[in-house]
């Protein structure tokens, strides 16, 4: 948030026209260049080899000094990027070595099915909108532009490629905040792989699952060998599951001044046997984008321990033998609670309880929405 919440900084989006492709790739393949120096550099600055020994610890080279050893290289090697485009690329992957606690990354490669997809980072100032296209690094690129972007005054960003090689420009612009949301209610949302998000008043995100319903072209496809088409499903399938989730979010954080959303982790279940259904759910999207949109409205957002609310009766609170348990109790979809006899949907009692465990910590830090 920016000016006392009046803005906030949001990232745009467009694709960039299939012409310039062929630049683009270009100054990709002089940031793999770049990135792959920087982490020789650091690697061997870290590993010196002493003879009959092996190696010893050396230094730990901060992006400063990999900036430094490297600046001037774009003009001696005729680079279409930028000084500022080189020492970005440095600086992340200084930041890179630094969260990882590793000398040396994985290289970037510019060709070959295990090639890497193109990026091309830049700093504030950097591009610019002129004339109906985007100029950075001496060169205009024309884009799809649904954002109006001369309205907006550029800041950091990049250019990045895709699996069927279409390039796009992303930019961080400074935009007036929303409204806030005129709702009062709150909600609670389970999230599960019958239905993606149930939520406590009986709203749902049907899984329709992209995957699942492409399934079978997709097979098809790759029984023939047919690479393009292959990934023109798979982008299908995400661009489906975005939208699907960009429409449920919004009219979420739109209904509502309050959202407490289920702590469950895909990334364990993604090790499981239900790994393809809940890679498909898209569960890390939707809280992603529940918590930005919910930060832009002025909607309180929160994560809660969904430890028990499965098996909990939301009007009694009882456990008995009849609520569903653990993987084998996936089956039932509805049950009667043996204390209070009230007959559940098994999502939506979830989703209640989540609730209330929101409403318990409002309590506890916050007088009032």
């Amino acid at each position: 948030m920016t000016d006392a919440a009046k803005t906030i900084i949001k990232t745009l989006s467009v694709r960039v026209k299939d012409r310039h492709a062929k630049v683009l790739d270009r100054m990709g393949f002089e940031v793999n260049q770049v990135w792959n120096l920087a982490n020789e550099m650091a690697y061997e600055a870290w590993h010196v080899p002493v003879p009959e020994v092996g190696w010893i610890q050396g230094v730990w080279l901060h992006p400063f000094d990999i900036q430094k050893a490297l600046a001037g290289i774009n003009k001696a090697r005729g680079w279409l990027i930028g000084s500022a485009t080189i020492q970005e690329v440095i600086a992340v992957h200084g930041k890179s070595r630094k969260q990882f606690n590793k000398s040396k990354l994985r290289w970037r490669v510019s060709g070959g099915p295990r090639r890497s997809l193109g990026w091309i980072p830049f700093k504030s100032r950097a591009a610019r909108f002129e004339g109906g296209k985007v100029r950075f690094a001496g060169e205009s690129f024309g884009v799809w532009d649904s954002y109006e972007l001369e309205n907006f005054k550029f800041r950091a960003g990049s250019f990045s490629q895709d699996a069927r090689g279409r390039w796009y420009f992303h930019v961080q612009v400074e935009v007036a905040a929303q409204e806030k949301s005129e709702g009062s209610s709150a909600v609670g949302i389970d999230l599960g792989l019958k239905d993606v998000a149930t939520c406590s008043d009986g709203e749902r995100l049907s899984a329709s699952q992209p995957y699942r319903t492409l399934e079978e072209k997709l097979g098809i496809a790759q029984r023939a060998g047919k690479k393009k088409r292959i990934k023109a499903i798979h982008a299908k399938i995400k661009h489906r599951r975005k939208d699907a989730i960009h429409k449920f979010s919004t009219m979420l954080v739109e209904r509502h001044g309050a959202i407490f959303v289920g702590d469950v982790s895909s990334v364990s279940l993604a090790k499981t046997r239900m790994a393809k259904s809940v890679l498909d759910a898209g569960w890390g999207m939707l809280k992603t984008q529940l918590q930005y949109k919910a930060i832009a409205r002025g909607v309180w957002f929160e994560e809660i321990d969904e430890a028990y609310t499965t098996q909990a009766c939301s009007c009694c609170g009882h456990i008995g033998n009849s609520s569903p348990k653990g993987r084998t109790g996936l089956g039932i979809r509805e049950w009667t609670c043996q204390a209070c006899g009230t007959r559940h949907d098994r999502d939506i009692n979830a989703a209640r309880n989540i609730l209330a465990l929101g409403h318990k910590r409002l309590a506890g830090g916050i007088t009032r929405l």
